[in-house]
């Protein structure tokens, strides 16, 4: 492999074609990445209206989460990384467990758009923007915790507690599909039965918007959670030279991605916040410049119009 500063070699050797593609490929996703989900970051932080609502909070902590992914591809994906027992040029899960952090803050997410919906009294009464962010706050608390006890404790022990961990996010996902299907129920009969209203179409929005966030996640996550769970019980599974070639690895951080874009798509509110603070400010000259195009078509024809009238007159 190619070797940069003599120390961390490159991921490929770039003597096949695909090796060019994949190292490309890293560059693009991670920019992309961290384009998107920094949009999503700035325009929930720079619109007050989207602020104050709990849900955007929860999007807000999942797409930094999604920001610093895309920005940890820059090393796991161009580098000779491998994560693991025993791991070469690694981090020490420190990049890889920005996911984790999703996993947790998808969860309660999933519980707060349920108490939201089903029991409205209770929650506008308990489930105060404070109590939100202590929650997401949690969410990297508990992850980065668990990490570094992990990492201060001899390789046997720690291997025992990484599957005690693979063992917890059983569970959890387990409740995330069960609460999926739940969420689903509740937007597919309870609010039909509803009077249409802002309010309405606000929960039916944040329902549709989780379902489909949490589905997608599971679907492009499962697959690298399932090949640990078989490595750990069997010693068979796949293994790939590093984690830029990692395929599951790859898909379970394309969520990185899918989720920021997903929340624009979803969100009409999010979607005008984001052009608002961050894309308008970027481009206004091609805008302008469109506009004067745009004038100048017009008054061409308008002169033709005036030319023409005046020939048939004559």
């Amino acid at each position: 492999m190619l070797v940069l500063n003599n120390t961390v070699p490159l991921s490929v050797d770039f003597v096949r074609p695909e090796d060019f593609f994949i190292f490309i490929f890293h560059i693009v996703f991670a920019t992309s990445a961290f384009l998107l989900a920094g949009s999503v970051v700035v325009g929930i932080l720079g619109t007050r209206s989207l602020r104050i609502q709990n849900r955007f909070i929860f999007m807000l902590n999942t797409s930094i989460s999604d920001m610093l992914t895309g920005l940890s591809v820059y090393y796991l994906g161009l580098f000779d990384v491998q994560e693991g027992y025993p791991s070469r040029n690694g981090t020490y899960y420190i990049l890889p467990s920005f996911l984790g952090v999703n996993v947790l803050t998808f969860l309660f997410a999933q519980f707060d758009r349920y108490f939201a919906v089903c029991h409205p009294f209770f929650y506008n009464r308990f489930i105060t923007r404070p109590f939100v962010v202590g929650i997401c706050a949690f969410c990297w608390v508990y992850t980065y915790s668990i990490l570094t006890v992990q990492n201060m404790v001899p390789v046997s022990k720690a291997a025992q507690i990484n599957a005690f961990g693979v063992m917890t996010l059983q569970l959890i996902v387990l409740t995330k599909v069960l609460m999926t299907i739940k969420l689903y129920i509740i937007a597919r009969n309870q609010l039909g039965r509803e009077v249409a209203c802002a309010e309405r179409e606000n929960k039916k929005e944040s329902l549709r918007i989780i379902v489909f966030v949490v589905i997608c996640f599971l679907t492009l996550w499962c697959p690298s959670f399932v090949n640990i769970i078989v490595r750990q019980l069997t010693r068979s599974g796949l293994r790939f030279r590093n984690e830029a070639t990692n395929l599951f690895a790859i898909m379970a951080r394309f969520n990185a991605l899918c989720t920021p874009a997903l929340y624009i798509w979803g969100s009409p509110a999010l979607r005008a916040a984001v052009w608002r603070t961050v894309w308008k400010n970027l481009c206004p000259k091609r805008i302008r410049r469109v506009d004067s195009d745009h004038v100048n078509d017009v008054k061409n024809i308008a002169g033709v119009f005036v030319i023409s009238r005046g020939w048939r007159q004559n």
